[in-house]
């Protein structure tokens, strides 16, 4: 039974306790949170863009901490779950890998590359696994383009289109100061920073374009350039209208066909604008069949058990692996180098 603890209880820190309930061979066995009221089970005040209300747990069977040293000293603790602020990560994931934890911490790997490169140092001191949460991968639409993708049977990437805009979520603090979250550049797009660089590889330069709240990115279009003649741009930041909270999707070309999707919420109701559809070169649109149950909820699931797999086998998993994940934070800072410059960034 490989046990875990979870520093940082906040909305993904629920999300990745309600999804390690749902995989066998795990258990969380300790929380650290230094909110006392939720470390007694009142979770009822944590929220998000997805998934389920915040509720009262019952927190019996699991060791509750406020202080992060006093976890790490729990030599039962096989693995640290990292869902704390970004400006957190490095420190955070350094120290339990020191302690001799396995480290499993949520996107982004860092606001800064040098953080990035200490992470990976101190796990190759440690010898210790090092995964990063990039769930975008593993959510329906996204698996079904890959496999898709990586079958052949319709040639060759040609490029692709990406979107990812939210409204302003102006529940979240320090959504907006760099050195805390990094804005929707980091907490948002790196999403689609990452799948591209896991699709494409790592492109050799960007220009965006759009507008800055500060020395944060907005609101903003990327062209990326690649060895390869490829056509790739993606489209992300936030809006101020809240009626549409949450909006991706992505046209993705092959050399004998093309894969759509488009999903929102729009006044409170999640729907498809476009379902995954592959149109193929005889001129036939084909609907993909999608998994049942929440599509998110069963990401993050899918997610965990590749996280846990590895520890136990000692083998890593590309699409959570440090490379992709330091990789898409470069291409992030290049973008918002682009969008503050008006100049384009090579990588």
């Amino acid at each position: 039974m490989l046990r875990v603890g979870i520093a940082g209880l906040g909305f993904m820190g629920m999300i990745h306790y309600l999804s390690y309930q749902k995989v066998r061979g795990v258990k969380v066995a300790a929380i650290c949170e230094q909110d006392r009221k939720r470390l007694t089970g009142d979770w009822r005040d944590i929220k998000g863009n997805f998934g389920p209300a915040g509720r009262q747990m019952d927190l019996s069977g699991v060791a509750t901490y406020d202080d992060l040293d006093a976890m790490l000293e729990d030599p039962k603790l096989e693995m640290i779950d990292i869902t704390l602020p970004p400006s957190l990560h490095a420190e955070i994931a350094c120290k339990a890998l020191r302690s001799g934890k396995h480290v499993f911490c949520e996107k982004p790997m860092a606001l800064k590359l040098a953080d990035c490169q200490r992470m990976v140092a101190a796990a190759t001191r440690a010898k210790r696994q090092l995964l990063i949460g990039h769930v975008l991968p593993l959510l329906p639409e996204y698996a079904w383009a890959r496999k898709v993708i990586q079958s052949g049977r319709y040639g060759k990437l040609r490029g692709g289109s990406f979107r990812r805009v939210i409204s302003d979520p102006a529940w979240l603090r320090h959504y907006w100061k760099a050195d805390a979250v990094g804005g929707p550049m980091l907490d948002l797009h790196i999403h689609d920073a990452h799948f591209i660089r896991l699709l494409f590889g790592m492109p050799q330069s960007v220009s965006t374009t759009g507008r800055m709240r500060g020395k944060l990115a907005e609101s903003w279009t990327t062209q990326f350039r690649f060895k390869k003649n490829l056509a790739v741009t993606a489209t992300s930041g936030t809006i101020d209208q809240q009626g549409r909270p949450f909006d991706h999707g992505f046209e993705i070309h092959l050399d004998r066909a093309t894969l759509i999707f488009q999903f929102a919420v729009i006044g409170g109701e999640g729907k498809y604008l476009c379902e995954p559809t592959l149109l193929d070169d005889r001129g036939k649109a084909r609907p993909a069949t999608m998994p049942a149950g929440d599509p998110m909820m069963n990401a993050f699931e899918a997610e965990l058990q590749a996280v846990c797999k590895a520890v136990r086998t000692g083998k890593g998993v590309e699409m959570l692996a440090c490379n992709l994940a330091r990789d898409a934070i470069a291409i992030c800072q290049a973008e918002t180098k682009s969008l503050s410059t008006g100049k384009s960034v090579r990588l």
